[in-house]
Parts: C-alpha cells; structure tokens; sequence
C-alpha cells in the first residue's frame, strides 16, 4: 500500500470509527470541515455521482450498496491514468501527487463521509480493488 494511501486509510478509519465521518485530505483537512454534501453509491462495477460539481468544500456521502467491499479513490485527471503491470488495478503510487481524497473500505450496506476540497478541473471518481476499475466502477467528475 503506498505510505500516502496508508496514512490516508488510517485517519480516514480512525475519524470514521469515532465519529461517523471521515477526512481525507493529503496534507491535511479538518474532519469539522463543512461544505455541500455529494451523495455517491458504490456498487459492484458502477459508481453513481454527479458527472458535474461547482468548486470549493464538498462532504461526499458514500454509501455501498454492493455484496463486497469498495473503496472510493478520488483523483485529478491529467492525461491518461496509468495502469499497473497487472493491467487491470491503476497505478496508485504515480497517482499520488494528484489524489485528494481515499476512502477504504467501504463495507457493504455502509455509508460514510469524506470531506475534500475541489478546484475547478476534471476528477476520476474509482474503486480500485481487483478489476473493479476495468469493471467499470469509475465516473469522470468536472468541477467549474
């Protein structure tokens, strides 16, 4: 697991744990961060959000609706998202300097919050547990 997404994993498990909503922010963020609330669904090879977003704070509310554990990997798009060796799984440690936001896992029939910050650009929304992404569990986001 990359350090990022380690330290990432583990406030997010240790804020939702204690208080129901989690904060995912590398460098920092505040779990009290307020901001409009974005509903997503997990489910097994779909995600549904809105495909368009106005900037600023933004609380997403994941629920998984799914048989499997999800988790939910938010990442500004430049360029071509690059895959592992594997073929199937992207390559999360050449993502790091772009992911703003880590939310695992999502265990079914659970929702929980993650807090991010979006500037105005485009954004993948995936699950990248085994095959989920090549599965279709990914959605583009714009934020203006």
């Amino acid at each position: 697991m990359p350090r990022l997404r380690l330290v990432v994993a583990i406030v997010t498990v240790a804020t939702v744990g204690g208080a129901g909503a989690g904060c995912s922010r590398p460098g920092g963020g505040d779990a009290q961060s307020t901001g409009r609330v974005v509903s997503i669904v997990e489910r097994d090879f779909a995600i549904v959000a809105p495909t368009t977003l106005s900037a600023g704070d933004a609380r997403f509310r994941v629920r998984n609706d799914g048989p499997d554990d999800h988790e939910l990997i938010i990442v500004r798009v430049n360029g071509v998202l690059p895959v592992r060796h594997d073929g199937i799984t992207l390559d999360e440690d050449a993502l790091e300097d772009r992911t703003i936001g880590i939310l695992e896992p999502v265990e079914p029939g659970t929702t929980h919050d993650l807090h991010v910050h979006l500037e105005p650009g485009k954004y993948e929304l995936f699950c990248n547990m085994a095959g989920h992404f090549r599965g279709g569990m990914h959605v583009t986001v714009t934020v203006m």
